[in-house]
């Protein structure tokens, strides 16, 4: 499991990282340095997915005195496997690459990943489970989001949880519906949109964080089965965790105790 992290940290082909996990090996992580292909099938094991699933939130338990407003958005990353059709309308045979859609939970100060799904169903199906698992850690506060996951049913969510959403209302949407949350929070937003824009534009710290994992880890996964690209998938957000992590053991002076 290690190994199969690490290798997606380096960015590196699985010969080429060959030497990384031998260091590793002396530097006493590992007892013996596994051949590349034992890390492969780690990643094309359907058995690492909750795995690396619990290990997200279990890596962002650190700053959970930190984090208390949070902002949820989805992103893809790119594959090596196309998909190919015929185009009646214009006689012409067309080719497109498929890509794995990553949804997920961040804190917006540290950005640290609090809950991730994957899935391409539609963004606003995600966002329960995301605040549900980011819920039994953390003290939600505020939770901003675009139209995309604009509910009633996530509006209220939000407020059952004490937190204040904000996802700006469509064209169309009405403040008279069974939700003291939902009216409330559209009419701060007719009435004081400076001040609803303001905190709802924390859901920026979302886009930042997905740019980190692709300028840091690639924008592309290399496996070509679902499961490996599915757990590779995790293996970035798991890797950006302990990124931001790092990070903020410096800057805030935190001593993780996974253990606890």
């Amino acid at each position: 499991m290690f190994a199969a992290v690490f290798k997606v940290y380096s960015t590196f082909s699985g010969r080429r990282f060959t030497t990384d996990l031998l260091t590793a090996r002396d530097a006493g992580h590992i007892d013996h340095a596994p051949h590349y292909n034992s890390v492969f099938r780690v990643l094309e094991d359907a058995r690492v997915t909750p795995i690396l699933n619990g290990l997200i939130p279990l890596s962002s338990l650190p700053l959970r005195a930190v984090e208390t407003t949070f902002a949820i958005d989805s992103s893809g990353f790119g594959t090596s496997r196309f998909v190919k059709w015929f185009d009646t309308k214009h006689g012409t045979e067309r080719r497109q690459a498929e890509w794995v859609k990553v949804h997920i939970c961040i804190g917006t100060k540290t950005n640290v990943v609090t809950a991730v799904q994957i899935g391409n169903e539609h963004d606003g199906k995600h966002f329960p489970g995301l605040l549900e698992t980011t819920a039994e850690a953390f003290t939600i506060g505020e939770v901003s989001a675009d139209k995309a996951y604009l509910s009633l049913k996530n509006v209220e969510l939000v407020g059952e949880y004490g937190g204040e959403p904000f996802i700006p209302p469509k064209i169309g949407s009405k403040a008279e519906r069974n939700g003291e949350t939902w009216r409330k929070m559209f009419h701060l937003f007719a009435l004081n949109r400076e001040e609803f824009l303001a905190k709802y534009h924390k859901r920026s710290n979302v886009e930042s964080a997905f740019s980190m994992m692709k300028r840091k880890f690639g924008d592309a996964i290399r496996s070509k089965t679902d499961t490996a690209m599915v757990n590779e998938s995790l293996a970035k957000v798991l890797c950006h965790n302990l990124s931001v992590l790092v990070h903020e053991m410096q800057e805030l002076g935190i001593d993780p105790q996974f253990g606890k």
